[in-house]
């Protein structure tokens, strides 16, 4: 028998589903020494943590469980969610506009255009279908030229699938990519290298230079070109790109369907929804909290210091742990029911305090569009065969959802 601490941390436990038994029972524990750090499973802690950047830092060791190669540890540092405040907060201005509530309005019309052709062009397998609309999001407020997206798709499944053989190598069709896209694959690693590390990517930063260079000489209203005028280093520049091509979709592309496992799995709530369409917004808000996309985060202590009791020693790693905090029983009433109409405490699928989600309200905004079109279709869709989960202990990802109608 395996213990729930050994549970939680092996990707193969998550094929078939989180194992929230197991983090109800460390919850009562709470803060618990797992391998080389120390696991943090209440709200109210896990919130402590991540508002407490002086004390937790995010660049110190990075955000990662794993502690990258010491060759690599300066260079991913640069990198805004490696950042603590002031360098943090530098970088995270010269983004905000680009996700301001206007910002997001004017993008809504065409994301619901987008989720409606996706929605009504459905092939069956929801979550392949779905992944494309925060690509198309993505492209457009960063700067990728659309043809080029499927590059964003597969160095996300390498980063955030590396755990899993069918996202480690993922290589989309090259068909009607632009030739500065087509060059840089030329670079990409076939040999199954570590993606997280430096030279793991070699195809993303050809590519990220090949568009700098190109927005830098023909700016237009995108996010990539607004980075060309502004005082950034070569390694922010390069981290930015990085994190805008995985983090960027990666949650949404997986927070979506985990919103339709949890309607189907709960067909009174479904119906409810369809009743009553005022409940979308508190419904994308259940999804969130019940799927949990992104499951842990990591800080390292820069200080000796306590927790609920637990001394923590400075270098000490400590890792939040979202799916955990979500499904807490102190914030939220039956934390395992599914209620579309739940008006409790915030979630925290999209962070606490300093690194909050710089795109949340974009991403809400594509899930209320998503869920739009699917309400808007003449029945409800069905399960159609057995859901595939993403092999991993860090992302809540679905790889495959067979519906019909």
């Amino acid at each position: 028998m395996r213990t729930d601490a050994e549970l939680i941390v092996d990707p193969d436990t998550y094929t078939s589903g989180v194992p929230h038994d197991a983090l109800t029972r460390l919850r009562e524990k709470n803060v618990v020494r797992i391998d080389d750090f120390w696991a943090v499973f209440r709200y109210d802690d896990v919130r402590a943590v991540l508002r407490s950047p002086a004390v937790f830092s995010s660049h110190r060791g990075a955000t990662q469980i794993r502690d990258p190669q010491p060759e690599d540890l300066a260079y991913v540092q640069r990198m805004m969610l490696n950042q603590d405040p002031p360098a943090h907060s530098r970088l995270r201005r010269m983004l905000t506009r680009a996700f301001t509530p206007r910002a997001v309005a004017r993008l809504e019309d065409g994301i619901r255009a987008n989720a409606r052709a996706i929605v009504a062009g459905l092939s069956g397998d929801f979550a392949a279908d779905v992944a494309d609309l925060p690509l198309l999001t993505l492209a457009d407020v960063f700067g990728v030229p659309r043809q080029d997206r499927a590059l964003l798709y597969d160095w996300s499944n390498r980063v955030i699938g590396f755990q899993d053989s069918e996202y480690a190598l993922s290589s989309s069709s090259t068909a009607g990519m632009t030739d500065m896209a087509l060059e840089a694959l030329e670079l990409r690693p076939s040999d199954g290298r570590d993606p997280r590390s430096r030279d793991g990517m070699p195809d993303l930063y050809a590519y990220a230079h090949a568009l700098g260079s190109y927005k830098r000489a023909h700016p237009s209203d995108d996010v990539l070109s607004n980075l060309m005028q502004e005082d950034v280093s070569l390694e922010e520049f390069e981290n930015l790109f990085w994190l805008f091509s995985v983090a960027g979709n990666e949650t949404l592309r997986n927070g979506i369907p985990g919103g339709m496992i949890a309607l189907l799995s709960h067909p009174d709530q479904y119906e409810r929804l369809r009743a009553d369409r005022s409940l979308l917004p508190s419904a994308v808000e259940e999804m969130l909290r019940w799927w949990t996309p992104v499951m842990h985060f990591r800080r390292t202590a820069v200080q000796d210091t306590s927790l609920s009791g637990q001394e923590i020693k400075a270098g000490d790693k400590v890792v939040v742990w979202f799916s955990s905090a979500n499904r807490d029983e102190r914030v939220f009433a039956e934390p395992h029911r599914f209620d579309v109409g739940r008006r409790e405490a915030d979630h925290l699928s999209f962070g606490f305090g300093p690194h909050f989600c710089l795109g949340a309200q974009l991403a809400r905004t594509q899930m209320r569009a998503i869920f739009e079109a699917v309400l808007d279709l003449s029945g409800t869709l069905r399960l159609d065969g057995e859901v595939s989960r993403l092999r991993s202990n860090f992302q809540n990802g679905v790889k495959h959802l067979p519906v019909a109608r």
